[in-house]
């Protein structure tokens, strides 16, 4: 008997199983998948994220993969590309980008060196129940017997398609399609000048360094454009980086060392991430396009809640029940105003003329730039860029309150999806 079981050993199970391990509660922790192996996702880590896994013990495990810190980033949306530098607070930069085939390994040892329980390449037949409660899974190893295996909670960490939430039927609310299609490579001789990030009409790219000396370059598209992709990923790939002529020149210089992949199934929804035995976290419990690439921090982030509600309830600090609404509560509160910029952005609709404004006083001041970018990643409180003074200085007159409210991706708030 386990207290916890949690399905999915990647960046939102393993960190579960590694802050529960620590905690003292037995936790068994399992994936379909045996590690290292790769998987068809963006991998920047940023805002939140770096500082929790400093917190946790592990940025430094992260630097020593050979996966170069970003600490400059560039942001090009049409008008001309703003830069910020030195983006480093307390010794935390502003992100880093570690292949998954590295940093979920990672995870899964920490877990395991926390005391976690890890069985890989083990399949999740089936759930077993007690009435309306989940009290455990039924799987097996590769080649093997089916097992069955019990819990007080099973934690479902196991993605947007996650077999966990689709048993239980955990409903879906702020629920949207796919908005684009992403394809991604890496490349060597291609340098980058940190994060960079280019918006258009009816496409983004991202640049970023990664492991081995490498460059990933991800290009995204309206959904609608998908068979056109399809049909030549390669020249629409390269057609998109050719609109940029500086980076395009960079990109032909180097040399694309693997194939493309695709990420083209890319649903958003928030679920109920709890109910009797059962919760949800990462992906799982809530998905998005990745265009502000929000998905690996957020998960982090949803992780220590879940494991906070999870411990008060083990514990008996307080009841289950009410540990995890607050759960699902304070996930909202973290996410939403995000979610629905993030949704806006993936449509490609248009910003408001007052980011434009605020870009273009930037523009000749690399300090106030440099602020900009660090209130706008959460690295320094946001009040300390987005107050009523700096803007009346940077902009010449008193900015209206409303355009201001929500936590910034490009600037401003944009509140309706």
């Amino acid at each position: 008997m386990h207290d916890v079981i949690v399905v999915g050993a990647r960046c939102a199970g393993a960190p579960t199983a590694m802050l529960l391990a620590r905690k003292g509660y037995r936790v068994l922790l399992v994936d379909r998948t045996s590690f290292p192996s790769d998987l068809p996702h963006g991998h920047f880590i940023h805002r939140h994220g770096p500082r929790r896994l400093a917190n946790w013990g592990l940025l430094d495990r992260v630097a020593a993969t050979n996966c170069p810190a970003a600490t400059t980033t560039l942001m090009d949306l049409g008008d001309f590309p703003l830069v910020g530098t030195g983006l480093v607070v307390d010794g935390i930069p502003l992100g880093y980008a570690p292949r998954r085939s590295v940093f979920d390994e990672l995870l899964a040892a920490a877990a395991v060196e926390a005391g976690a329980e890890l069985r890989t390449s083990f399949i999740v037949d089936g759930f077993t129940t007690d009435g309306d409660r989940v009290t455990g899974i039924r799987g097996r190893a590769d080649g093997g017997a089916v097992v069955t295996e019990s819990a007080s909670i099973v934690v479902g960490a196991d993605g947007r398609h996650s077999r966990l939430a689709h048993f239980v039927g955990a409903p879906e609310y702020e629920a949207f399609p796919s908005a684009t299609c992403w394809y991604f490579s890496y490349w060597s001789g291609l340098p980058a000048l940190g994060v960079e990030i280019y918006i258009r009409e009816d496409k983004a790219i991202f640049v970023f360094p990664t492991n081995d000396s490498l460059t990933g370059v991800f290009v995204g598209w309206r959904s609608d454009r998908l068979p056109d992709v399809r049909a030549n990923v390669e020249g629409q790939f390269m057609a998109a980086v050719d609109t940029i002529p500086e980076l395009s020149a960079r990109v032909r210089g180097g040399r694309r060392e693997e194939r493309f992949k695709g990420a083209t199934d890319l649903p958003n929804f928030l679920r109920k991430p709890f109910g009797p035995g059962w919760a949800l976290v990462g992906d799982a419990g809530c998905h998005k396009d990745p265009i502000l690439a929000l998905g690996m921090c957020d998960a982090l982030r949803d992780v220590e809640l879940l494991v906070e509600a999870i411990d008060s309830g083990l514990s008996g600090r307080r009841s289950t029940a009410d540990a995890m609404q607050d759960y699902e509560r304070l996930r909202n509160e973290a996410c939403l105003a995000d979610y629905k910029e993030n949704l806006h952005m993936a449509r490609f609709q248009p910003l408001p003329r007052e980011i434009y404004e605020l870009r273009a006083s930037l523009r000749h001041d690399s300090q106030a730039a440099t602020q900009f970018y660090l209130a706008r990643q959460g690295m320094i409180p946001r009040e300390a860029f987005f107050n009523p003074d700096n803007l009346r200085r940077l902009l010449g007159r008193a900015p209206h309150p409303e355009q201001w409210r929500a936590r910034p991706a490009y600037g401003a708030g944009v509140n309706n999806p």
